[in-house]
């Protein structure tokens, strides 16, 4: 049994209670552990892809207790994938954080990003239904803290909203759960799911019971429309910073869903039949129309970028809800888009944030740094739109081409090609408000003038270089997911694959090799 899956959830768990402890006052020593703690982080996750990229599937049995009575992790081509996904992208926002000094503003900023971490690799890496819950609560304490970073009334307004549909998330997951043990006797996924088949027609109202409210508490993460008020002003109102970081929270909704619905509650299970494409289908193609409405519709440009969000995860959505091999290659090429697109956007508004008296979408005078950062808004503006050459056109290419099998097809081609044309929209009026038409603004050099209530840009602070290579980093990334398409969509295509095929998984987790590659008949069960 190899201790290296454990090692993402024990490295940052270690590190957050040092740096409180040990570097509380000395901000240099909290940077440069943090920064390690990642570093370190990426390297750990790189290694379990490559163990995982021929289709090994590791188990960690924690206190050598074996499933399903002792708490198990478990590494697959999926959960490391997104291991190392939350592992690039938590560098890239803490380099920003320490550039731009956000890190400062507050109390405990890199404890709270490593409890963070701690949250989101735990969700990830967990093999039972009641630990995911646990991890989702770690994950609850640690973004509330850091959503009130520096404080304000405003923010922590928006982070008690946030905490209470959450919160009321957390309880329906504990019905969930109820109803589940009741049923089948286990919440570890793998025995779960060999239970779940041997259930009998007259007994399915408790499992699909659980299966909606499990759903239903996986919408709400992933900001689902209907429910996906939470997001847009949790995300808008957040220290920049730490919106970025979030781009990866509605992706832990979105993995839920796949490693649920396609290992525990398949459409081939009698009892959640129909539940997905009744259900997941629409309100995904509801939150990608709505979400790109109010993109162009919003009057400030973080609201806008949170917007962007909702709708990029209605885009995710639509894939997952085909489930589908090609659906969900689509969807998680997708994933790995627009969770750097994302961040990088929130990145830039702050950018935008630090040389403006607001951002609002009027026209004021040029910000410092003008041309770099409108560079930068472009670049990753193209990104979350899903314009060519970059990866978010690659990622609606393969939705539009996995949709072809859905009898929603004509509703599926119609909203994505047409939010997309409504996203164009609305980044280029952004884009043109705050950079471009700024311009006409520039404030002229005057020395008679002592009027002037503006600040002029040689005397504005322009962001750090660091600041600027975090964005950039980002945007790298994008570029190169684009580069890298064809071995990128294979990876994918192979871990749809293996989530289609989870006898490998749960033969491993229960310790049964070659007792799970056919499901008994009926004959079988009665005797």
């Amino acid at each position: 049994m190899t201790h290296w899956i454990i090692a993402p959830v024990v490295l940052p768990a270690f590190l957050a209670p040092f740096i409180v402890l040990a570097a509380r006052y000395h901000m240099g020593i909290q940077r440069v552990f943090s920064v390690a703690g990642v570093l370190a982080l990426i390297a750990i996750a790189a290694g379990l892809v490559w163990q995982a990229s021929d289709g090994t599937v590791t188990l960690y049995q924690l206190s050598d207790w074996a499933a399903p009575f002792g708490i198990v992790l478990v590494a697959d081509r999926l959960s490391t994938m997104m291991v190392l996904l939350t592992s690039i992208l938590a560098l890239m926002v803490l380099l920003y954080g320490i550039g731009s000094k956000w890190d400062e503003r507050g109390r405990h900023f890199h404890a709270l990003f490593q409890f963070q971490i701690m949250g989101i690799m735990g969700a990830f890496l967990t093999g039972d239904l009641f630990n995911l819950f646990v991890f989702f609560e770690i994950l609850l304490i640690a973004s509330y803290g850091l959503m009130i970073h520096s404080g304000g009334n405003v923010r922590l307004k928006a982070g008690v909203q946030y905490v209470s549909f959450n919160l009321i998330g957390s309880t329906l997951f504990l019905f969930a759960l109820g109803s589940i043990y009741a049923e089948t006797g286990t919440l570890n996924m793998a025995d779960l799911a060999a239970r779940a088949q041997m259930v009998g027609a007259e007994q399915t109202v408790g499992i699909r019971v659980a299966a909606v409210l499990l759903l239903l508490v996986f919408a709400i993460k992933a900001a689902l429309v209907p429910l996906h008020v939470w997001l847009p002003s949790s995300y808008a109102e957040a220290p920049p910073v730490v919106a970025a970081l979030f781009a990866i929270m509605t992706k832990v909704g979105a993995y839920a869903i796949i490693r649920v619905y396609t290992m525990i509650f398949p459409e081939s299970l009698e009892a959640t039949a129909g539940l997905h494409h009744t259900w997941l289908m629409p309100f995904a193609l509801l939150s990608l129309a709505l979400g790109m409405i109010g993109l162009l519709a919003a009057k400030k440009l973080d609201r806008l970028v949170a917007f962007s969000v909702v709708g990029s995860m209605g885009m995710v959505m639509v894939a997952i809800s085909m489930f589908s091999e090609a659906g969900i290659s689509a969807a998680l090429y997708y994933i790995v888009h627009s969770t750097f697109a994302a961040a990088a956007l929130f990145l830039i508004v702050d950018l935008v944030e630090q040389s403006r008296n607001d951002l609002q979408l009027t026209t004021q005078p040029p910000i410092a740094g003008a041309p770099l950062t409108a560079g930068l808004f472009f670049a990753a503006a193209i990104a979350m739109a899903g314009l060519p050459p970059l990866s978010g056109f690659v990622g609606k290419l393969l939705i539009l081409n996995a949709g072809f099998s859905e009898g929603a097809m004509p509703w599926i081609w119609a909203i994505i090609l047409g939010s997309s044309l409504i996203s164009v929209v609305g980044f280029a009026r952004a884009g043109s408000v705050v950079f471009w038409k700024s311009e006409s603004l520039r404030p002229e050099v005057d020395e008679d003038d002592d009027d002037s209530q503006e600040v002029s840009e040689d005397d504005q602070q322009a962001p750090s270089a660091l600041a600027y290579g975090a964005v950039m980093g980002l945007l790298a990334l994008i570029a190169l997911h684009t580069v890298l398409a064809g071995p990128m969509t294979r990876y994918m295509q192979a871990t749809s694959a293996q989530l289609f095929a989870p006898d490998a998984y749960m033969e491993k987790v229960l310790d049964t090799p070659g007792k799970l590659s056919k499901p008994k008949d009926s004959s079988e069960e009665d005797h």
